[in-house]
């Protein structure tokens, strides 16, 4: 007597159905797949052929929707200073004050979670092109306009607001790159610090 085998063992496995992406959505997915690598890759070193791979289409398509590296590069920069706008936006529900605080304390540790990220962002490390400075002049942008609106900052000081956002990230990048426990002085006093600083350059400056 023949043994009882089920209809499917003789089947081929089944491969899983790849679905069609619009062209938007090809580049949104792209992009995702770009900022995964680039936080721990330079992008001199970012590989096409497995970002490619990973989207599971051909190299040569991949420069369809970007037609060269630099491309690609940007998109991928552009999509994280984007990133860094929602992850620091505070609770608008907040009084000005704190959400000056609060904004101050999210872009720290932002800066700390991706540090050197955050550097190749401000360097533009990799790539020769003056778009990447622009991405990180419109994060500098929307930082600055959270803080004049939130304390009702007259426009002519508005320099001075976007000025202390760059004390603040150098503040954020030397604070991060001392081991925890060695730092000078902790988070909260870190925030406090700047804000006050920024306080004082409104006075001096009014």
């Amino acid at each position: 007597m023949l043994n009882s085998v089920p209809d499917h063992a003789d089947a081929p496995p089944s491969t899983p159905v790849r679905r069609r992406l619009s062209a938007d959505d090809r580049r949104r997915q792209l992009v995702a797949i770009g900022l995964s690598q680039i936080v721990e890759t330079p992008i001199q070193d970012l590989s096409m052929d497995d970002i490619a791979a990973e989207a599971g289409i051909s190299r040569g398509l991949l420069f369809h929707y970007f037609p060269t590296k630099t491309d690609f590069y940007l998109a991928c920069i552009g999509a994280a200073g984007r990133r860094i706008l929602r992850n620091t936006a505070p609770d608008e529900g907040l009084s000005g004050d704190e959400q000056v605080e609060a904004t101050t304390r999210l872009m720290i540790e932002q800066i700390e979670r991706r540090r050197d990220f955050y550097l190749a962002l401000v360097h533009g490390h990799g790539v020769a092109d003056p778009r990447v400075s622009e991405v990180m002049e419109s994060v500098r942008d929307g930082s600055t306009d959270r803080v004049v609106k939130g304390l009702g900052v007259p426009e002519r000081q508005r320099d001075v607001v976007r000025a202390w956002w760059a004390y603040t990230e150098d503040r954020a990048l030397t604070w991060s790159a001392v081991p925890t426990g060695e730092r000078p002085v902790s988070l909260s006093e870190l925030v406090a610090e700047c804000v006050a600083a920024l306080h004082a350059l409104l006075r001096i400056s009014a």
